[in-house]
């Protein structure tokens, strides 16, 4: 009998999963809630434009399909930090070769789905919910949707790749003993927005970079797209802040604020109000849970470890979970040992990841505009350049490395202590570039 496996989503990961499946000779069913989106127009819609960065890149190569990918990548080397004035101030993120991919989440879907149907020679069944999981047998209930239709199906290994709000984890997981599981909301929503192109066509603003408005308790972020225009998210509280989504309950309220708190982009886009009914406000949430392997089944991706979007790693971590469940199968040669060893490589992993993001989302918001801030960044480049070795900058060793999260989240711990001491120094911004400062740094390590 050939060999099988249900993979439950067919998102990124899913899809991702399944061509690295077809590579160990497996049948690989999908079944996705949805229906297919490649039969719909793919607009910005409820999705923050992702960032592939190194990790995400890395799992792609191994599994054959980067150059399918690369075609749709815009590179960012920076932030550029619009202040209400209007004055931009850019920071980059790394070396000047580096640089994280702007990708449109809703063709990037597009294209993996293509890639597992081709190259992981799967069958996807599209508009079937899963309603229960037979975790010892790796046996799943299904309703397909359009019929009504009540069945069941059963392979080798099954893989719940459905996101934050796994149908697989909450149906069936957390109703296991001992099942530990959580689920924290920031107090923030987002909401999309889109900034067309120019009437020529051209980008209204630059291209390769991220953009960030800043203002203290939330934000106003815009990534590049292929025709011209940027996929923007506003970041803001729901309410208590002078400032809060359900303040917002007037187009007149819509308008003014944009006028006010972001004066340039107002300038730039036509149909603001128009704009903004068309996506709905969303909230984010952080998922704990563990184990993430029961019986025959194991999580993938957010149904593990959904985090929030501001270290933009949830696709590139959703990513390297199939790159490194791959690395394990082939080196353990059985699921058992394979989900063992993944669950208890993958879960510090996952912890550090989701605190990452928290802790950069404060930096994004509240940071990213203050001059000690950026000062601080500028020493941390040099050391880096000059002592490679020794000094990679947090953003770096997340976006730009393959290092563990929860070793990279250790040292930058230990590296924002000592660059705390040395911003301390009462004239720092005169002497920063002093081997004084250096050789302090070096010492302290």
């Amino acid at each position: 009998m050939e060999k099988k496996i249900i993979i439950v989503g067919a998102g990124l990961v899913g899809s991702l999963w399944a061509v690295y499946m077809r590579k160990a000779g497996y049948k690989v069913v999908i079944y996705e809630r949805r229906s297919d989106i490649r039969k719909a127009e793919i607009s910005a819609g409820k999705s923050i434009n992702l960032a592939l960065s190194a990790r995400g890149w890395n799992s792609l190569n191994a599994a054959g399909i980067k150059a399918d990918i690369e075609k749709i990548a815009i590179p960012m080397s920076g932030r550029i930090m619009h202040s209400e004035e209007g004055e931009l101030t850019y920071q980059p993120y790394g070396k000047k070769e580096e640089a994280i991919y702007s990708v449109s989440r809703g063709h990037l879907n597009a294209i993996m789905m293509d890639l597992a149907e081709e190259k992981g020679n799967s069958t996807i069944h599209y508009n079937h919910q899963c309603l229960n999981a037979d975790l010892k047998n790796g046996k799943i209930t299904l309703k397909n949707l359009l019929t009504d239709e009540i069945f069941e199906d059963q392979a080798d290994v099954v893989f719940a790749a459905d996101g934050a709000y796994s149908a697989i984890r909450y149906n069936s997981m957390q109703k296991v003993d001992r099942f530990n599981f959580s689920q924290f909301y920031v107090e923030d929503g987002y909401k999309e927005l889109l900034l067309p192109a120019g009437k020529d066509g051209s980008y209204q603003i630059e291209k390769n970079a991220l953009h960030i408005w800043p203002r203290g308790r939330f934000m106003l972020i815009a990534l590049p797209n292929e025709d011209g225009s940027f996929t923007c998210t506003l970041f803001m509280p729901y309410e208590n802040h002078e400032h809060a989504f359900n303040d917002l309950d007037t187009d007149e309220k819509v308008d003014d604020f944009f006028k006010k708190v972001f004066p340039d982009f107002y300038d730039m886009m036509p149909n603001l109000v128009e704009n903004w009914h068309q996506n709905p406000l969303s909230s984010m949430s952080i998922t704990r849970c563990f184990p993430w392997t029961m019986g025959k089944f194991a999580l993938l991706g957010d149904s593990a470890h959904a985090t929030v979007p501001f270290y933009g790693q949830g696709m590139n971590a959703g990513f390297e979970d199939c790159f490194v469940m791959w690395e394990l199968y082939n080196k353990c040669g059985n699921w058992k040992e394979t989900f063992q060893e993944f669950q208890k490589i993958r879960k510090p992993d996952g912890d550090a990841l989701q605190d990452l993001s928290l802790d950069n989302y404060y930096v994004m918001r509240d940071h990213v505009a203050d001059k000690k801030f950026l000062l601080q960044k500028k020493i941390e480049a040099k050391l880096h350049k000059n002592y490679p070795d020794k000094w990679i900058p947090l953003y770096s060793q997340v976006s730009f490395s393959t290092i563990r999260y929860s070793e990279a989240y250790k040292n930058g711990k230990k590296q924002e202590k000592i660059m705390k001491e040395i911003m301390k120094i009462s004239n720092i911004e005169e002497i920063w570039k002093s081997n004084e400062i250096e050789d302090k740094i070096l010492s302290m390590l």
